[in-house]
């Protein structure tokens, strides 16, 4: 790979992890989201599972781009997708059982996550393999990270626990509604709320600096 390319190849990264962040920005795959983040394992776990049919699936959906024919490229994409969503799931089974039983049906709903189709359609059908790559590394990893961040605030707050490690004393008073489904909505929302607020923040504070 020439230098020339490192930069767009960089900025493919940084996309999904910020800029267009699927969760926070995109506002993509929120059933997953909202569903499995009771807690950090879970939340981690979904998000790697995600991240690796992401990589696996643009890499190859990049590889057939010219080989597929138009009129069956999303029936193709799903056939692809489903591959690696079965690999995944076959994985988990075998080594971490206790997180697969937890995620339960999320594991095979991955298949028709609209973050992986989206990225398959709009980005790896369309670029090269080492970009289709990074853009499915940058957006799984976005996608893990604004996972583990609502599933700590929901578990810390309706558990008093991280990742199962136990916070405070006796004395605390777990709010239980944050690892029921209003928590999840509560949380994201406000988590959107500040993450907007600080992005107009910054915004504001780089076109003042240019003027």
């Amino acid at each position: 790979m020439s230098s020339n390319n490192k930069p767009s190849v960089f900025k493919t990264f940084l996309n999904g992890l910020i800029k267009e962040n699927p969760t926070f920005v995109l506002m993509l795959g929120m059933c997953p989201t909202l569903a499995v983040t009771t807690g950090v394992i879970n939340g981690i776990g979904m998000g790697l599972s995600t991240t690796a049919v992401l990589i696996c699936s643009n890499i190859v959906i990049s590889m057939l781009r010219k080989f597929i024919p138009n009129k069956i490229r999303i029936a193709s994409y799903i056939v692809i997708i489903a591959g690696f969503v079965t690999v995944v799931e076959m994985l988990l089974k075998a080594y971490v059982p206790a997180l697969s039983e937890s995620l339960g049906i999320y594991i095979p709903l991955i298949v028709v996550n609209c973050i992986i189709l989206g990225r398959a359609e709009a980005f790896a059908s369309k670029n090269g393999v080492i970009a289709s790559m990074f853009d499915g590394i940058g957006m799984g990893l976005g996608f893990t990270c604004a996972l583990t961040l609502i599933a700590a605030v929901r578990e810390i707050l309706g558990a008093g626990t991280f990742a199962g490690i136990k916070l405070f004393g006796d004395s605390f008073q777990p709010m239980s509604i944050m690892i029921l489904p209003p928590g999840a909505f509560l949380t994201l929302g406000i988590l959107l709320a500040v993450i907007t607020a600080v992005a107009k923040k910054i915004s504001a504070n780089k076109g003042g600096t240019e003027k």
